[in-house]
């Protein structure tokens, strides 16, 4: 999975990467501090997230296990693609790890596409549209500039709420890692 460094990681090798959730955390943990930090303290606290409780709660059975498969496979994995520098006991971002965000757009189990929504919207902003054009929709209340006002206020309402939950699936924004 090793790329030179005048390369950026494809799309693929990116997806790859963040498949695995203590690379994800790692990197999490990486963008949260935005310095160098210690293996020991990422291997802390991704141990700490995957079995849901405080840092101060782990056993050494724990924090070792997460700390081996970090030290052995993951952060050299990263290492080798450019995401990250380790020297085997300091972990520290590069620039080529802001180019993951691109590839974070969760979509939660209960919600459709981002896009699909847009499209929708886009479909009833273009019947009320139709509806105004052709005298459907009654003008003598609301008149068709409020119609309009409708519409792109449910847009720009929608916007915002998306960029939000963007904001949410980032990782390093927020406490826990998505």
């Amino acid at each position: 999975m090793a790329t030179s460094s005048d390369e950026s990681p494809g799309r693929g090798e990116i997806f790859d990467l963040l498949s695995n959730h203590r690379r994800r955390y790692a990197i999490h943990f990486c963008k949260q501090r935005d310095e160098t930090v210690t293996l020991s303290d990422v291997a802390e606290q991704v141990a700490a997230w995957e079995q849901d409780k405080p840092v101060e709660e782990l056993t050494s059975a724990e924090r070792k296990r997460v700390y081996t498969s970090l030290q052995q496979t993951h952060l050299p994995t990263l290492s080798e693609s450019g995401m990250i520098e380790f020297d085997g006991s300091e972990v520290m971002l590069t620039e080529e790890a802001e180019q993951m965000e691109v590839y974070m757009d969760v979509v939660p189990g209960d919600s459709i596409p981002w896009g699909e929504y847009y499209l929708g919207l886009s479909a009833v902003g273009a019947l009320v549209l139709a509806g105004v054009w052709f005298d459907i929709l009654p003008t003598d209340p609301v008149p068709a500039v409020g119609w309009a006002a409708m519409v792109v206020a449910t847009f720009g309402g929608s916007a915002a709420y998306h960029v939000y939950q963007s904001r949410q699936n980032r990782l390093g924004e927020v406490e826990r890692p998505p």
